[in-house]
């Protein structure tokens, strides 16, 4: 005992602290998969009826936007504009809520507040 510090248990706290170590860096490369496939993932949104449809990407990057020949107005191009702006948005809106649902998944909803 007097070889250990004299602490009850002995190595009771350094084990709970590698175990501790261990669980963090399984959820670190958890995250990291999760991300790599998060980034992987495509999500459309649609406005006016679908007259305007918007994919981004899980890097949240615009990949594609549809129009239908309708929406096209050149006496209207505010309301083009404002339902690009609301798919976009809307497309954005929906890859945040999957990114954050599989994120909490890993974290057991205690955030992503991690420094690592």
């Amino acid at each position: 005992m007097a070889k250990r510090g004299g602490f009850p248990g002995g190595m009771g706290m350094p084990g709970n602290m590698n175990n501790l170590m261990k669980q963090a860096q399984k959820m670190q490369k958890q995250m990291e998969e999760t991300t790599k496939e998060l980034e992987e993932k495509e999500v459309t949104a649609a406005a006016g009826g679908g007259a305007v449809e918007v994919t981004v990407t899980g890097k949240k990057e615009v990949k594609s936007v549809k129009l239908d020949p309708e929406v096209v107005d050149p006496d209207d191009i505010e309301m083009l504009e404002d339902l690009i702006v609301a798919a976009t948005n809307e497309a954005l809106r929906k890859m945040e809520e999957i990114s954050q649902a599989q994120m909490a998944k890993i974290t057991g909803g205690l955030g992503g507040g991690f420094p690592f």
